[in-house]
């Protein structure tokens, strides 16, 4: 136990020891002794350290090139892929020029969806005049599919949506939103895996999305929520066609013929893991990770090349500037993210195999985390003041950096497997403009959508943060235990995802 942990000062003068004070009082104690022991950022020799790395990040901003470079080098990077495999070899040796040692390769099983063809027509059921839709298949679909049934509206794909027409649903197509829309205040919208889950719950026969962003813009991804194939076909249309259709299934009974073939197989990806070595902590680890692969619409420079760019560029700021953390730095690039978290899962699990879990003190992840404008510390709320310290030392720096916090835990992101184990988490508050978005998953997500600061306020960001959390004395938070978790994502309302997900592990 550190010396600052023995003693607290419930009142000026009136030391008692901490093992009788908890046993005497400790409801009253516990916001006291938070404060003791929160840490304290030595704001001046950090301020030295911003000072470096927002003067190396102005001379030679390089995330933006480097990342245009890869999009037009490689193209998509899906994993599994020969792209995929492209991307891993491109990014371990630009980690490797910066010196950043060990560098090495995860590999690990994936199973590799990939679409082959796709027709989706609508017939009204009293004709044989049919209306063919552009449409995208989404992951995990079927190898083959030839399916004809009466098309139903199931809203949001909810629960609730599902329950208010469930006499309705087996057999048929159910159409329904990727987004929310006109649902209840504060109701959390689900993933479309989860969605997808519960239209085969309630017995459907296919899934027709109407993608959230407007126009004709298609999205993909995944729609299992386990990496394995689902027994019924599940597409994506745009935002127009979804509004005109809905329309039209208003006015008559239409059935929806799909047609799908799609290959499925088990390949090999890898993650890439550098590190930059700790001068007197080596064997405690703040990993910064980010995920590579994308799908394959579009060369996925939002989704996410700019998260994994950033990070680069914070390594290469932290080795440019000769800042030398005392706890170890492993930057790491997943892959299999897309196809459900396969890399980052690998890579607790392999920890937790050798028993070295409980090295990793924090995980910082950044997916699509561009022109950051905060942190979300995901349920930790007791490291908000040390974020927001952080925080104040890279807005004196940049006055656009507007040091947001906040605390809500989140799933579907490299970060969840670490959060899943108690391990304490933390991601940038993205600040892009909303046409950036609507170009997630799609055929958009090209590095013309993309300004360069986005990408270098990122990473001075993730360079400063980083190097403080290696560096801390006491870090701002710690490893939650197993029913701690469990209550931290119950309170978040995470625990329909993790069920529908499959990943609900505490009952």
């Amino acid at each position: 136990m550190d010396e600052a942990s023995a003693w607290v000062q419930p009142q000026k003068g009136n030391a008692v020891p901490l093992f009788l004070w908890m046993l005497l009082g400790w409801p009253l104690a516990l916001p006291a002794l938070g404060q003791v022991l929160a840490p304290r950022p030595d704001a001046a020799r950090l301020g030295l350290a911003a000072d470096k790395i927002w003067q190396e990040s102005a001379a030679r901003p390089l995330a933006y090139e480097v990342l245009k470079d890869a999009t037009q080098a490689i193209g998509h990077r899906m994993s599994g892929t020969a792209n995929g495999a492209k991307a891993e070899e491109y990014i371990l040796l630009k980690a490797k020029a910066l010196g950043l040692k060990p560098i090495r390769y995860q590999k690990f099983p994936i199973q590799v969806w990939q679409r082959q063809y796709l027709e989706l027509d609508i017939v009204p059921q009293q004709s044989d005049h049919f209306v063919r839709y552009e449409a995208v298949a989404l992951a995990h679909s079927p190898r083959e599919a030839d399916v004809r049934a009466r098309l139903v509206d199931a809203g949001n794909g909810l629960r609730e949506d599902f329950e208010r027409i469930k006499d309705s649903v087996p057999g048929r197509m159910v159409l329904l939103n990727i987004g929310l829309e006109g649902a209840k205040p504060g109701r959390k919208n689900l993933h479309r895996s989860e969605k997808a889950a519960l239209a085969q719950e309630f017995g459907a026969a296919g899934i027709v999305f109407i993608n959230a962003a407007p126009g004709r813009t298609l999205l993909t991804g995944t729609a299992s929520v386990d990496g394995n194939l689902i027994a019924i076909p599940a597409l994506c249309i745009g935002n127009d066609a979804g509004r005109a259709l809905r329309k039209w299934l208003g006015e008559e009974r239409l059935l929806a013929q799909v047609r799908m073939e799609n290959s499925f197989e088990e390949r090999e990806a890898r993650n890439v893991i550098a590190s930059l070595r700790g001068k007197t902590k080596p064997n405690e680890v703040i990993v910064v990770g980010a995920h590579w692969d994308s799908w394959d619409l579009a060369s996925g420079a939002t989704d996410n090349g700019l998260g994994s760019a950033a990070i680069l560029e914070a390594a290469r700021l932290l080795k440019a500037t000769g800042l030398e953390p005392d706890r170890t730095i492993q930057f790491v690039w997943f892959m299999g993210e897309e196809q459900g978290l396969v890399g980052s899962s690998h890579y607790v699990a392999q920890a937790k195999k050798r028993k070295e879990l409980g090295r990793v003190k924090y995980m910082l992840n950044f997916d699509m985390a561009g022109n950051a404008k905060g942190w979300n510390t995901f349920g930790h709320g007791q490291a908000a003041e040390y974020f927001s310290t952080i925080g104040r030392l890279a807005q004196v720096r940049d006055t656009g950096y507007t040091n947001l916090i906040e605390s809500r835990p989140g799933l579907h992101s490299d970060h969840q497997p670490f959060l899943l184990e108690g391990i304490p988490v933390a991601d940038p508050i993205a600040n892009m403009p909303a046409a950036v978005y609507n170009c997630y998953h799609a055929d958009c997500d090209h590095i013309k959508i993309l300004e360069p600061e986005y990408l270098e306020r990122t990473a001075r960001l993730a360079a400063l943060l980083a190097y403080a959390l290696a560096t801390e004395p006491i870090l701002p938070a710690t490893r939650l235990s197993d029913e701690a978790t469990k209550q931290m994502l119950i309170k978040a309302g995470l625990k329909e995802k993790l069920v529908l997900g499959k990943d609900w592990r505490w009952d």
